[in-house]
């Protein structure tokens, strides 16, 4: 089998390091200070970025879940692996880069806010997915229950994106109207949109290489566990 690298994940490292290089000129020098929270807000352009990229890879490994159990085609089972492996980073990143954000601003690196309760949660949850299927050695019956709860555990992506608009919550809103007692709330200029979406961008494009990487990783390993065991018969 041809092991070269395709040319189209050629053009996406090679797109996300340039993206990257110009999100992160953006938020250095484009965008400007904030009045109040000074250079510590430009955290959020990466915090809201990981956030996303998390969030929307639970998704694709969701989708890919639902497809496995539909197909019964490996490829799927290692492209949901590789999302949920990808997400964790992506969420992870989120959790720290917030805390970063949150220290000046609420004064702790840490509150059991709502948003960061369903994020623990969110996080834990996928932490399991891996525990499950370490504990399964036959490879169907490992894909087929961990697409079962690829798709079980996405309930709780929506719950966490929802979290700070159903309850009463000091952590702010990027999108949409912010609580009275939400704190690090600030109205973005036109610069910061742009900015925004610029790493929004970046990052999406950063992802799409990632898991293309991991994806081929896990095709590779698939691979080698079958010859395995078709060696041990």
């Amino acid at each position: 089998m041809d092991n070269r690298r395709p040319l189209g994940l050629r053009v996406a490292e090679i797109a996300a390091a340039l993206s990257m290089a110009v999100a992160l000129w953006m938020v250095l020098a484009y965008a400007p200070l904030e009045r109040t929270m000074g250079i510590v807000q430009k955290v959020f352009y990466f915090h809201v970025a990981a956030n996303w990229l998390g969030m929307l890879s639970f998704l694709v490994a969701a989708a890919a879940a639902v497809l496995y159990l539909v197909t019964r085609d490996r490829k799927w089972d290692a492209l949901e692996v590789a999302a949920v492996e990808i997400g964790l980073v992506f969420a992870f990143i989120g959790v720290v880069s917030g805390s970063i954000w949150a220290r000046p601003i609420w004064n702790t690196w840490w509150t059991w806010d709502p948003r960061l309760t369903t994020v623990t949660i969110m996080l834990l949850v996928y932490v399991a997915y891996f525990m499950l299927r370490r504990g399964i050695d036959d490879p169907e019956r490992r894909a087929r229950f961990g697409a079962v709860y690829a798709i079980v555990g996405m309930l709780s992506v929506p719950l966490t994106f929802f979290s700070v608009r159903i309850y009463r919550t000091i952590h702010p809103v990027v999108v949409g109207k912010n609580e009275a007692g939400a704190q690090g709330a600030f109205d973005m200029t036109a610069s910061m949109r742009h900015t925004l979406f610029m790493s929004l961008f970046a990052f999406t494009v950063l992802y799409v290489a990632l898991l293309w990487h991991r994806y081929r990783l896990g095709r590779a390993a698939d691979r080698l566990e079958e010859e395995r065991l078709r060696l041990m018969e």
